[in-house]
C-alpha cells in the first residue's frame, strides 16, 4: 500500500532558484538603499525640499523691490460664471513637478508645470524670487514700477538652481492641460520670454501710473510681457499633480463688459509680516475701522 513519505520539511519544484531569486532582490534592495534610490527615499527628499518652510521679504516702505521673496496670490473671488465646482478662498502660484518623473530622479523635470494651491504658507515650492531681466540690468533693492520687466524665479528649496516662470503662444502640440489655452511653466534657461510685467488695477488709470512703484501686498494684473496675456487661474478646473488636486494656471486676459480684467486676473505679491516672519501680511487683520467703513457701504449709510 502505497503511502505519503512527504513531510513539511521537503523541497519540491524550483527551490533551489526561488532561494536564489530572493537573495537576489535582497541584495538588490540593500544597493539601492544604500545609494538611496529607493522610491519612498526619493518621495521623501522631494518633499524636503520642496516643501521646507521659506522667509519672505520684508518690505520697510510698501513697495516690491528686486530681489524680494514673495508669494503670488490670487485673492479670493465670488463665483462667477463657471459651472460646476469651485474652489474658493485665496490661491498660490506654486511649482507642480509633474507625479511619475519626480519620483524617478532627483532633478525636477524641465520645463516643470505651475499651479494653484489654496495655501499662503510661505514654503519652496510657491515662493518666488523677484529678478532683473538682462535688458534692464536693475540693481537688488531696486523698486520695481509699473510697465517694467521683471522675471519670477523659484528656487524650489535646491541650492544653486534657479526656475524661471515662463510662457509662450499655444500651439496645436503646446498648450494648458484643461482649458488649451496658453501654458504656463518653469524653466532654467533664461530668455525673453521670462519676462513679466505689473499693469496698474483700474484700467482707467493704468498710463497715468505707469512708470511708478508697485505696491506690496495689492491687487495687480500681471501680463506676459511678449504675448501680451494676464496671468489667470481657473478655479474650476482641477490638475491631479505629485500634491493632489489643484487649480489650473493660465496666460489669458479675461475681460468682462467694461473691458476690465476679471477677478481671476488679479493678483497679489505678499511680502512677508514684520511681527512675525513666518506669517504674511495676509494673516494681519484689518484695523476695525477699515471693516466697519465697509460695512457702512455695504449698507449705503455716507459716511
Amino acid at each position: 500500500m502505497a503511502q505519503n513519505v512527504y513531510g513539511p520539511g521537503v523541497r519540491m519544484g524550483n527551490w533551489n532558484e526561488d532561494v536564489y531569486l530572493e537573495e537576489e532582490r535582497m541584495r538588490h534592495f540593500l544597493e539601492k538603499r544604500e545609494k538611496g534610490e529607493l522610491l519612498i527615499q526619493r518621495n521623501r527628499r522631494v518633499k524636503k525640499n520642496i516643501l521646507r518652510p521659506m522667509q519672505l521679504s520684508v518690505s520697510e516702505d510698501g513697495y516690491v523691490h528686486y530681489g524680494d521673496k514673495v508669494i503670488v496670490v490670487n485673492p479670493d473671488q465670488v463665483l462667477g460664471e463657471e459651472a460646476g465646482k469651485f474652489m474658493r478662498g485665496d490661491l498660490s502660484l506654486c511649482m507642480s513637478p509633474d507625479e511619475v518623473k519626480a519620483q524617478l530622479s532627483d532633478d525636477l523635470e524641465i520645463p516643470c508645470g505651475v499651479s494653484a494651491v489654496q495655501t499662503i504658507v510661505p514654503m519652496g515650492r510657491n515662493t518666488f524670487t523677484i529678478l532683473s531681466d538682462r535688458a534692464n540690468n536693475c540693481e537688488m533693492g531696486q523698486v520695481v514700477v509699473y510697465g517694467q520687466n521683471f522675471c519670477l524665479g523659484i528656487a524650489a528649496g535646491l541650492e544653486g538652481k534657479m526656475l524661471y516662470l515662463t510662457s509662450d503662444h499655444r500651439t496645436l502640440m503646446k498648450s494648458s492641460l484643461k482649458s488649451g489655452l496658453q501654458e504656463v511653466t518653469l524653466t532654467d534657461e533664461v530668455t525673453h520670454l521670462n519676462c513679466w510685467q505689473a499693469a496698474f488695477l483700474d484700467p482707467q488709470l493704468r498710463l497715468e501710473y505707469e512708470g511708478f512703484p508697485v505696491r506690496a501686498n495689492e491687487k495687480i494684473v500681471i501680463y506676459h510681457r511678449h504675448t501680451n496675456r494676464a496671468l489667470a487661474v481657473h478655479r474650476n478646473l482641477f490638475l491631479r499633480t505629485y500634491f493632489g488636486k489643484e487649480i489650473e494656471v493660465v496666460a489669458h486676459t479675461y475681460l468682462d463688459s467694461h473691458k476690465v480684467e476679471k477677478p481671476k486676473n488679479h493678483w497679489m505679491l505678499v511680502t512677508g509680516n514684520p511681527r512675525n516672519k513666518s506669517n504674511t501680511m495676509l494673516d494681519i487683520s484689518k484695523p476695525i475701522t477699515e471693516d466697519t467703513r465697509a460695512l457702512e457701504q455695504a449698507m449705503g449709510i455716507n459716511t
